[in-house]
């Protein structure tokens, strides 16, 4: 599971790094800018994602270690 996580976290941080020298910042909101915009929010949202999942499973193991 944290291979999983570090290899995700990886490709969404290229991810963005990649749609950041797409946008083209005299007209960010057109042509293939608005793709790479795009797609770096949704980079973010998986990044998001990827972190809620890891605190979850931190608070799972917690309460294991409880019980």
């Amino acid at each position: 599971m944290r291979i999983f996580s570090i290899i995700f976290t990886i490709l969404a941080i290229a991810s963005i790094i990649f749609s950041s020298s797409n946008v083209d910042l005299d007209n960010p909101f057109q042509g293939d800018s608005i793709v790479a915009l795009i797609m770096i929010m949704a980079a973010l949202c998986a990044l998001a994602l990827i972190y809620i999942w890891i605190t979850s499973k931190k608070i799972q193991e917690r309460i294991n270690k409880k019980e």
